[in-house]
């Protein structure tokens, strides 16, 4: 999908101004005597050291030699900006501004060298911060008995099994009617808990009759 391109205005000043300016840096020097390519060369060469002095002040702001040569850079920018607008005959240039055309390459190329190959500026290495001391703590140790072991508990010993208790033969023949009454009516033994219900005797009694009769 192509994306629309928005002109930016800050880019068409830009380049409207570089345009602008690398004219009349071309002019100036062509009317003070430079011609063919070597009137070409000199809106390179200002704006080059121009570019080189603004890249130091950003890594150097307080290099005074970087304000030197940025300083150098733009007069001679808006110097030829300035001439070119009517204030000086480029048909009768003066002698002096022949001598300065002719000698800014050698001081461009002195600008220039001293701008990339200077060393920056150091930074300062971080100063530690102290850190305030933890108070110490004493521990006082006190030398205390160790606890005797706990005792052990004593093993309970099993309950003796109770005795069976005496069933009267009474008791015995009237629920030996009942099973056997059951068992000629069903055909199957008689269960002892039914045994019990009819009884309504305690489980132990109940028990040592059913077990005396063989009951289930």
């Amino acid at each position: 999908m192509s994306r629309s391109i928005r002109p930016d205005a800050v880019l068409i000043q830009a380049v409207i101004a570089g345009a602008l300016s690398f004219a009349h840096l071309h002019d100036l020097a062509e009317a003070a005597g430079q011609t063919g390519w070597k009137a070409w060369a000199y809106p390179i060469s200002v704006d080059l050291l121009l570019v080189a002095a603004w890249r130091r002040l950003r890594t150097a702001r307080r290099d005074r030699s970087a304000w030197t040569w940025f300083v150098i850079a733009l007069t001679a920018s808006l110097g030829a900006n300035i001439a070119t607008a009517g204030l000086l005959d480029l048909g009768n240039v003066p002698s002096w501004l022949r001598i300065l055309v002719a000698g800014w390459p050698a001081l461009a190329f002195l600008g220039g060298t001293l701008l990339v190959h200077s060393p920056a500026e150091p930074v300062a290495p971080a100063q530690p911060v102290d850190e305030p001391a933890a108070p110490e703590v004493e521990i006082h140790r006190t030398d205390e008995p160790a606890p005797a072991p706990a005792a052990p508990l004593p093993e309970l010993e099993p309950a003796p099994p109770q005795p069976a208790p005496d069933v009267p033969a009474a008791l015995l023949d009237h629920a030996r009617k009942i099973a056997d009454a059951h068992r000629a009516s069903t055909g199957t033994p008689m269960p002892a808990d039914v045994l019990s219900a009819r009884l309504g005797l305690p489980a132990p009694t109940t028990a040592a009759i059913a077990a005396q009769l063989q009951l289930t």
